[in-house]
């Protein structure tokens, strides 16, 4: 037997090898009525055993050991506290990374976070102020670091340059999750390829924090359904909502909530919205939407790319918002795909 178990061919002495003595009369039957009882019991053991089952005399889990931290659960950083830890640098070469952004942000500012911190996506979309020995810079999360433990910031080149001299390659730095960071504009949504009135997947951009929850419905009436975040960020329906357009309600980890209405099924195309996240419903400029064409993503989870070791100046301070009630919806104009990427 290969796993070193085999059961006895004979029940043993009642007295133990070489103490094996004659029954005393009357008591033959007890002792062999015992020895049956005994041979079961290892038996059954012996069953239980390869069954899986667990001995009730069988050592409880180890303890954490002390001295040893215990595994960290996955969450984003959120609400301004301070953080310590180190940076390296990478460059994604205009990709978006794991955040699936059809590129990197125009100023090239961004960091990776560690699976702990990038919580399956969690994370994305939000932003850090990262302080180093030469400064502090302000820098997008837009991709995942599957080998950074938690605390390790893997900055863009351009980020690291801003606090710190490339050439140390890491550095010790301090950093916290802005609230309310300034926003670029009103929020964007990109239908993923591949999508149809029976499967419906969406990437939401420009929302400054990080995201709760995304909900979808058919026209501008009619239930919610919610969308299932997916680690590469796109949030989906797998069973779809219909052919379009859609309204999309939006939540932040803060409790900001704005709707979208209007948004066309056009898998690939950035269609920009008229609302904002916080800080105003409409855009300045009476919320001129837009639709770019944006390069294809695979389907499936972006593969991660691999880090180098090396963060940027000083940032405006956070704007503080309120929470925003439901925004009502606004439907998205007419809208003609242009080249390019968002930037």
């Amino acid at each position: 037997m290969t796993d070193g178990s085999a059961p006895p061919d004979a029940p043993q002495p009642a007295g133990g090898p070489g103490r094996r003595r004659a029954p005393r009369p009357g008591r033959s039957r007890w002792l062999a009525a015992g020895g049956v009882a005994v041979l079961a019991g290892v038996l059954g053991l012996t069953l239980a055993l390869r069954a899986g089952a667990t001995p009730a005399c069988a050592a409880p889990p180890a303890a954490v050991p002390l001295g040893v931290a215990a595994p960290v659960a996955a969450a984003p950083p959120v609400g301004g506290t301070v953080h310590k830890g180190k940076a390296t640098f990478y460059d994604s070469k205009g990709a978006g990374g794991n955040c699936s952004y059809p590129s990197a942000p125009a100023n090239r500012l961004y960091v990776a976070l560690g699976p702990s911190e990038y919580a399956a996506g969690a994370a994305c979309g939000g932003h850090l102020d990262v302080t180093g020995p030469q400064g502090t810079v302000r820098v997008l999360v837009m991709d995942q670091c599957p080998e950074c433990a938690p605390g390790h910031l893997d900055l863009s080149r351009e980020a690291f340059a801003r606090i710190a001299d490339p050439v140390q390659g890491i550095v010790s730095v301090s950093y916290r999750a802005v609230v309310d960071p300034p926003l670029p504009g009103p929020l964007t949504f990109r239908i993923k390829e591949g999508a149809s009135r029976y499967w419906f997947a969406v990437l939401v951009a420009d929302h400054g924090n990080p995201l709760r929850a995304v909900e979808v419905r058919q026209g501008d009436s009619g239930g919610w359904r919610a969308a299932a975040r997916q680690d590469y960020n796109y949030w989906l329906v797998e069973s779809g909502v219909g052919p379009g357009p859609y309204s999309i309600r939006v939540t932040d980890v803060y409790g900001h909530r704005v709707t979208a209405g209007g948004v066309r099924l056009a898998p690939g195309q950035v269609q920009r919205g008229t609302v904002r996240m916080y800080g105003g419903g409409a855009s300045a400029g009476g919320g001129r939407p837009a639709a770019r064409s944006a390069s294809p993503r695979p389907s499936a989870s972006p593969t991660p790319r691999a880090t180098s070791p090396r963060p940027s100046p000083s940032a405006a301070p956070a704007s503080s918002s309120p929470s925003a009630p439901d925004a009502p919806v606004v439907p998205l104009a007419a809208e003609a795909p242009a080249a390019g990427c968002r930037t």
